[in-house]
């Protein structure tokens, strides 16, 4: 590891501090005799010692080191990491909201309970709902809660045995996951030569054990499933029920809606659709949207407006209960609010004109150089393959990425989905100009001809990064998560 600056701790100095508290208007030992036995330290932490200068440089060193939307081009498929407009940064820091305890009587915050109702119903149009629930965190968090519901709903119907839950081998990795979570067996099934559900496997799976089918339209190959119709038709006469993963729907919006599609159920990512920030794990949002005849099922408590004032509703019987603290990542909220605010409905139409016309003019040019698996017109996302340079000089999918960053772009999502050997799924979104999308063409371009004359150059990249190529292997298996003074 080629580390170029110094760590925290070896700035530290004997004395030197960064902060300054008020003294203790209670005598210390008193403290001490409010916690329990084998709670107070019997020696001080072992923290750095640094003035204020030093955190406050170490910290921006750091910040230029890292890569961000903000910094370049960030064409990471499945991801949709469009700029986030500043406008949603300012809406979400207003006192008002910003400053608002959670436990704040109802009363006191009837426009942020309002906004929330607004957004939910927002949510509902968007996505061809009738109710929606602000409450789950993340999108994995939302297909969680969503099963959920789902599975109550079954149960409720009498339908309790329905345990299957169907999964094409295009999906999500969080799909299987949230089918095991919630105590569901995952089945999959496999594509078509077109990129979309294989209808004869799905029918060969549709027995009195369907509990649901998880989609995502357009897939992760960026490819509308030119059946979905006929899919709902053929889960719903089953028995079960379908699922929208709406990991993707920033191919959608203002053209199609999931509930039209035939879904019940489905999640926004509001970190994804709605220019909300990934911000390094978090905050996301995964609102939870859901036809009438399952909305009883909605985790409590649900924002509700009775005709004269806004309220949060618990007595709800039906409800699968709580799937997060309080009411969700309020503030996440604010900003997507904000962000359909600014655009409009003609605004979220134009976001899937543009995310649309980018990913096909970038897979029409890219195809020259690199192998594309399904041929057709995609939607906001498409997949290549990097098999060409593989047989042709042992440069793999993962070499190539590497060394797109030695041109300050961030690399494409690598091996995903498995059903594309070598796969590097792009996503430019709608925010990127053609200038950026020619500069990305030419880089990955050069990178081919490298691939070609110049191989070892590929293989050992990246040269230019703060750090080298890491040990993934040993960081995934033995990660070393903490700073010891003897090392």
């Amino acid at each position: 590891m080629n580390r170029l600056e110094p760590l925290i701790f070896e700035l530290s100095a004997p004395g030197r501090t960064a902060y300054s508290l008020p003294e203790l208007d209670v005598p210390s030992k008193d403290l001490s005799a409010l916690l329990p036995p084998g709670a107070v330290r019997e020696a001080p932490p072992e923290l750095p010692e640094v003035s204020e200068v030093d955190v406050v440089r170490h910290f921006v060193r750091l910040s230029h080191l890292n890569h961000g939307v903000d910094v370049d081009f960030y064409p990471l498929g499945s991801c949709t990491m469009k700029y986030n407009p500043k406008i949603n940064e300012d809406m979400a820091n207003l006192p008002g909201f910003a400053h608002v305890h959670p436990y704040t009587p109802q009363e006191a915050v009837q426009g942020l309970l309002k906004l929330m109702y607004d957004l939910q119903r927002d949510l509902c149009e968007i996505g061809g709902m009738d109710r929606f629930t602000l409450q789950p965190a993340a999108g994995a968090h939302g297909e969680f809660a969503g099963l959920s519901i789902i599975r109550a709903y079954l149960v409720s119907m009498g339908q309790g045995h329905r345990n299957k839950v169907i999964i094409p081998d295009s999906g999500h990795g969080t799909n299987p996951a949230t089918a095991v979570m919630n105590g569901c067996v995952m089945v999959e099934v496999k594509s078509d030569a077109r990129g979309g559900v294989d209808l004869d496997a799905l029918r060969a799976e549709l027995d009195h054990n369907v509990a649901a089918l998880m989609l995502t339209n357009p897939n992760t190959l960026g490819l509308a499933d030119e059946n979905i119709h006929i899919i709902a038709r053929m889960v719903h006469q089953a028995g079960g029920l379908l699922y929208y993963d709406g990991a993707n729907a920033n191919g959608t919006l203002g053209w199609t809606r999931p509930g039209d599609m035939g879904f019940d159920v489905m999640h926004f990512n509001l970190h994804k659709t709605f220019a909300t920030p990934h911000g390094g794990g978090g905050p996301g949002s995964g609102p939870v949207g859901v036809k009438e005849r399952l909305a009883a099922f909605l985790p409590v408590p649900t924002v509700e407006f009775d005709g004269q004032r806004y309220f949060l509703d618990y007595n709800r019987p039906q409800s699968i209960g709580k799937v997060r603290s309080l009411y969700g990542n309020v503030g996440v909220a604010i900003k997507a609010y904000t962000y359909i605010r600014e655009m409009g409905a003609a605004g979220l139409k134009r976001v899937t004109e543009d995310a649309v016309l980018n990913a096909n003019y970038l897979m029409a040019e890219l195809k020259k150089h690199y192998l594309l698996p399904y041929d057709r017109y995609c939607k906001h996302e498409f997949v290549l393959s990097g098999n060409w340079q593989k047989n042709r000089s042992g440069v793999r999918t993962l070499d190539i990425s590497k060394r797109t960053l030695d041109f300050g772009m961030h690399p494409p999502t690598n091996y995903f989905p498995l059903i594309v050997d070598e796969a590097m799924m792009i996503e430019p979104t709608e925010t990127e100009s053609k200038e950026t999308l020619d500069r990305y063409i030419r880089v990955l371009k050069e990178i081919d001809r490298e691939t070609a004359e110049e191989p070892d150059k590929v293989k050992d990249s990246p040269h230019t990064t703060p750090v080298g190529r890491l040990d993934e292997i040993t960081a995934n298996r033995k990660p070393n998560l903490r700073w010891r003074k003897d090392g």
